[in-house]
């Protein structure tokens, strides 16, 4: 990739701001939902007003959901549990709850292209895909010399990309086999540097990744070979501070980025398509 560039800075919106530091974020619909540290609870808001609609409890979840994602097809969300490692799938229509126990310290999730869950457990250093009804699909043992998973996607090749939540820090794509096919470990010599505890990630339409890298205070884009990598550059007057959570919605062409520190901040990024990944 010779560079991130933009004909356009995309324009930017704070969803919200204030309260406890944001772990997740998701959306489906015409609704964004929102996890923050140490709460029982899903904020819900208006993707078009962007107002806060509702707060969603969870019942039976600790004081540690740590991640979140939605399922268009079962119209339900998934939250993950760091302390007590179960998955809560959360039914939208009724609100219903279903929950299932998934490997140790469980952190990450997204949906796959079967529509099933994937949840990144960080302790076992595994990955557990589920169906919608909590059976398990399959399970993915990472190498032991790699880092503790934070969250991880499936491609279109169907492998996965994983963030090792490390520092210095790694993205790797691995098989179905757990094996590592490609990874990206900037060293102090390269372009961007190392990552340190790099957590969310996104994938754009054209296979590019997109990751926080928490602890340096911005995102990383880097190509689909895992071999270049740029920062992510948004306007100068945002000032990222620990962004963990990143999730790219490319029906309504939007960047969520969620801040663990600063002021707790969900910011938006409309047209998002105005950033090229140049390959």
């Amino acid at each position: 990739m010779t560079g991130v560039t933009s004909r356009l800075l995309p324009t930017v919106t704070h969803l919200t701001q204030g309260g406890a530091g944001v772990c997740a974020v998701t959306s489906l619909d015409d609704h964004v939902y929102v996890v923050r540290k140490n709460t029982k609870k899903v904020e819900d808001y208006d993707a078009v007003a962007l107002t806060l609609e509702r707060c969603l409890p969870v019942r039976g979840i600790s004081f540690d959901i740590s991640g979140i994602a939605a399922c268009s097809r079962s119209k339900c969300l998934y939250l993950s549990d760091w302390k007590n490692p179960n998955i809560h799938r959360m039914d939208l229509d009724t609100v219903a709850m279903k929950t299932w126990r998934v490997g140790g310290k469980p952190k990450g999730l997204s949906v796959t292209e079967d529509h099933n869950v994937l949840v990144a457990c960080a302790a076992d250093k595994k990955l557990q895909e589920y169906t919608t009804d909590g059976s398990l699909v399959r399970e993915i043992c990472l190498l032991a010399s790699v880092g503790p998973p934070w969250n991880a996607i499936q491609l279109s090749t169907g492998d996965y990309v994983v963030s090792h939540c490390v520092s210095p820090g790694m993205v790797s794509v691995v098989g179905a086999d757990g094996r590592v096919l490609r990874s990206y470990e900037p060293s102090i010599s390269s372009d961007v540097g190392p990552m340190k505890y790099p957590k969310g990630l996104a994938v754009t339409k054209h296979g590019d990744i997109l990751v926080a890298d928490e602890n340096n205070n911005r995102i990383l884009a880097i190509n689909f070979s895992l071999n270049r990598a740029q920062v992510f550059h948004l306007p100068a007057d945002v000032g990222l501070r620990r962004p963990c959570a990143l999730y790219l919605d490319n029906t309504r062409d939007r960047l969520y980025i969620g801040e663990m520190g600063g002021k707790h901040r969900v910011i938006l990024l409309n047209d998002a398509s105005c950033i090229s990944w140049q390959l």
